[in-house]
């Protein structure tokens, strides 16, 4: 590192590294190139270029949503920050910790052709927004913004006019972003009563594990909990495979649950709920919710009830509560509920399906399922699984497993399609030593994913894209069969997508019939580049699940 940053871009990159930042994705332009420059140069930060702000946000949303670290995204003024609006509508929703660093236009400069009103973009997607103050104060300004993306858990942006670029900064000082580490507990109250009061009373309970319970502690903990009433485990999507090996583990619940996990859910009497939000998907638009009692537990006041009623409410740390409720339920002598039962068992292990002799249709185009079967096998099993928006991920969800959440992320808190693989980039960088697996649907890629593949051949990314490819926007192509329409303005012939990959830099292959997956396997195991795998479909027969 050079020494004591004599001007404002060099004191935004010494600031950030400051704190503990060696990572921006971005895209350089008149506003942001000379900070980004000096975070390269002088601090010998590493920075993601990409080939547009849309996936360079993204690829920060991917990075912050997997290393536990805020990302960091930089980009120059007017269009290169509406170009990131999408991603920071994604990451606010997504409640996930991110600093947009964009540069502003001069403030006497009127007349700039990229002048734009930021401040009103920004926050009217949801984000918070600082205003860059002086040359004084910009490693107060930089803290704050990190503090606050940590705290608030969404993206902040620091907004820098470019008229402060290189004024000088006299005794330039750190200053470090304070994120105080807090950890509720539940103390007695008539909530804990009446919680651990259902919970004893329950016979058939069932235990859920959301993203806010995912830690090895947590985990540890819930399953304590399950065993000790004897209730089955569940999760929400966004904590798939928490609970991959135990057993009587259900898992995902909510609409693309198995059927084991709706007959569970919809008989149960106690819903025992930890670090989850219940929303909708969760409780199947809710029909899970109906008839019984719900404990919701979380380390946010505000998640409590704030998407349905609950019949008790507990604020803590839910590796902490299920202990607690374990002591109570010891020092009371309550027996399990006896719903753990071997019919119990043998339903949940009814509902993986055994693989066919065949995945092909014999004409040019594969069974969707018998696919992403075959693909869960030849994949390596260390695999970070990224999912693109559409019709396909339903099966990607049911199919491909994990080892644990923290190696899972889907793009679809917008619900836009073509995130996805730009997320996946910028998981390769918090994952490193990982292979990262994205799907994408042959829209999506298209739509987002094209532009920035070259980004992973560019960066050498451990990346394996799968898109699965049935020539059409396919929730489209249902919903105009379901009226009798014909779909025919939603098809595409899209070119090979596999020669693209390899013009592009990377390695393809493409599926069409079972001869094909010996192929597959050469190249997953011997690739040394960026690959595209692009399994082709029939659009009227991939499954349609809402």
């Amino acid at each position: 590192m050079t020494s004591t940053p004599r001007n404002v871009h060099q004191a935004i990159a010494r600031a950030l590294v400051d704190n503990g930042i060696d990572t921006i994705f971005g895209l350089m332009g008149d506003a942001n190139m000379y900070m980004v420059d000096s975070f390269i140069r002088d601090c010998g930060g590493r920075f993601v270029s990409s080939a547009n702000e849309a996936g360079a946000i993204m690829m920060a949303l991917g990075y912050a949503s997997l290393s536990g670290k805020p990302g960091i995204c930089s980009v120059t003024h007017g269009p290169g920050l509406t170009n990131t609006i999408t991603g920071i509508v994604e990451g606010v929703r997504g409640s996930v910790p991110l600093v947009l660093l964009c540069g502003d236009t001069d403030v006497v400069d009127r007349e700039n052709l990229q002048s734009a009103p930021q401040r009103e973009f920004i926050t009217d997607a949801g984000a918070g927004f600082e205003q860059l103050r002086s040359p004084k104060t910009v490693a107060e300004d930089v803290a704050r913004v990190l503090r606050r993306a940590m705290i608030e858990r969404r993206p902040v942006a620091l907004n820098a006019p470019l008229d402060f670029d290189w004024s000088p900064v006299e005794d330039y000082r750190p200053v470090r972003a304070q994120v105080p580490e807090w950890r509720a507990t539940v103390t007695a109250s008539e909530d804990l009563d009446n919680a651990i009061g259902m919970i004893a009373s329950a016979r058939r309970p069932v235990v859920l594990a959301g993203r806010g319970a995912a830690s090895a502690e947590a985990r540890e903990a819930l399953i304590a909990l399950a065993a000790r009433i004897e209730a089955p485990l569940v999760t929400t999507l966004k904590a798939k495979d928490l609970f991959r090996g135990e057993a009587f583990n259900l898992g995902i619940c909510g609409t693309v649950s198995t059927d084991s996990a709706v007959e569970a859910m919809m008989t149960c009497d106690c819903l025992i709920s930890f670090g989850a939000s219940l929303n909708k998907y969760t409780l199947s638009h809710g029909t899970f919710a109906k008839d019984k009692r719900i404990v919701q537990v979380n380390l946010e006041a505000t998640e409590i009830g704030k998407n349905l009623s609950v019949d008790a409410g507990l604020v803590g740390d839910p590796a902490a509560v299920a202990k607690l409720i374990i002591h109570w339920l010891d020092e009371a002598e309550i027996p399990g509920s006896g719903y753990r039962t071997q019919e119990l068992q043998e339903a949940i292990d009814a509902d993986v399906p055994p693989p066919s002799a065949r995945s092909d249709h014999g004409d040019g185009t594969m069974d969707y399922k018998q696919s992403l079967l075959r693909l869960d096998e030849l994949l390596p099993t260390d695999r970070v699984v990224v999912t693109d928006g559409g019709r396909f991920m339903v099966e990607t969800w049911k199919t491909i497993g994990v080892t644990g959440p923290a190696n899972f992320l889907t793009t679809i808190n917008f619900a836009s399609i073509g995130l996805g693989l730009s997320h996946a980039i910028g998981a390769t960088f918090a994952k490193p030593g990982q292979p990262v697996v994205a799907f994408c649907g042959d829209g999506g890629f298209m739509n987002g994913g094209l532009a920035e593949f070259n980004t992973a051949v560019r960066h050498k990314a451990d990346l394996i894209v799968i898109i699965c490819n049935d020539g059409a926007y396919g929730a489209e192509h249902h919903k105009f069969l379901n009226r009798q329409m014909e779909p025919t303005s939603i098809a595409f012939d899209w070119p090979d997508f596999a020669p693209v990959a390899v013009a592009l830099g990377g390695e393809g292959v493409t599926v069409r019939s079972d001869e094909d997956w010996a192929a597959v396997s050469r190249a997953i195991e011997n690739r040394t580049k960026p690959l595209l795998i692009d399994l082709k479909l029939d659009p009227s027969r991939v499954p349609w699940d809402r």
